[in-house]
């Protein structure tokens, strides 16, 4: 098991980003959250296998339909264990 954050930026925020990462991750079964963050850009942060969080992550590069994402930063980590779901905040 792994863990990945990841920082997506671009017109992210008020296009069904955050609703659309909860539906893809939890169909994936990850757990996890996504927010949104005051700077403009969305925060993920989930748990799984390595090829499964690789899927995410390639969801997370282009987003939904309505998202134009312009750079995204992310990274690896050992997972916690600290989730049971995957959810979403404001």
């Amino acid at each position: 098991m792994k863990r990945i954050i990841i920082k997506v930026y671009g017109n992210v925020q008020g296009v069904f980003f955050r609703y659309t990462t909860r539906k893809v991750a939890r169909k994936i079964g990850l757990t996890g959250f996504v927010k949104n963050l005051a700077d403009g850009s969305v925060y993920i942060e989930a748990e799984g296998t390595e090829n499964d969080l690789k899927k995410l992550l390639e969801f997370a590069k282009k987003g939904p339909k309505y998202a134009k994402v312009e750079n995204i930063k992310y990274e690896f980590k050992e997972a916690q264990n600290r989730y049971k779901g995957f959810d979403y905040f404001i």
